[in-house]
């Protein structure tokens, strides 16, 4: 089983790659297979919707995006980790939502179901300084829309409010065991269904 955890914070160890690591050990620890990616070491263009990925499924930009697309067509389990910056993602994160695209087509235009060879499950975990009520609704949306393109099914979240200052997360009551038993739960859902 491989868990690939995606990393779309600009600052290294965060509070959103904090719970990210916790559900990564999770994970691990039920035996799964992992790899995490800081979107924020990577060069990775925006869509710049040239629209051949309508006819190959693949994308013509050559950034560091070429190498992630067969890891995320590699893995079992996808998680995505992000703060949330004007109700969304980060810039890093939505560059390379956006550059899925190519998936997207892949599956939707070029119907070739499951994309990859196998369907995937996703988790989002998001962290945001403010307590607004609405304040994850738009991201999930988002977030709801990527996994689809990848050919992931919408498996879990954490999202948790009132979270600014670097490292902050660790005072929360619960937020570190929540991730590690969100990455431990979602593998042992796997190995039950096989």
């Amino acid at each position: 089983m491989k868990v690939l955890g995606i990393s779309g914070s600009p600052r290294r160890m965060g509070n959103s790659e904090l719970l990210l690591d916790e559900c990564l050990k999770g994970a691990e620890s039920r035996g799964a297979e992992l790899e995490k990616i800081i979107l924020a070491d990577l060069k990775i263009t925006p869509c710049l919707e040239l629209n051949v990925c309508y006819d190959k499924g693949e994308c013509p930009i050559k950034d560091d995006m070429k190498g992630l697309y067969p890891k995320l067509l590699e893995a079992d389990y996808v998680v995505v980790s992000s703060p949330i910056f004007f109700y969304t993602v980060t810039a890093f994160t939505k560059a390379f939502i956006d550059r899925c695209q190519a998936l997207w087509a892949t599956k939707y235009i070029l119907k070739q179901i499951p994309i990859g060879g196998k369907k995937r499950k996703g988790i989002f975990i998001s962290v945001g300084a403010t307590r607004g009520r609405r304040l994850f609704e738009g991201v999930k949306l988002t977030m709801k829309y990527f996994f689809d393109a990848i050919d992931a099914e919408y498996s879990g979240e954490l999202l948790i409010r009132g979270i600014e200052k670097k490292g902050e997360i660790k005072k929360h009551p619960t937020a570190l065991k929540d991730a590690f038993m969100l990455g431990k739960n979602l593998v042992r859902e796997r190995e039950v269904k096989v």
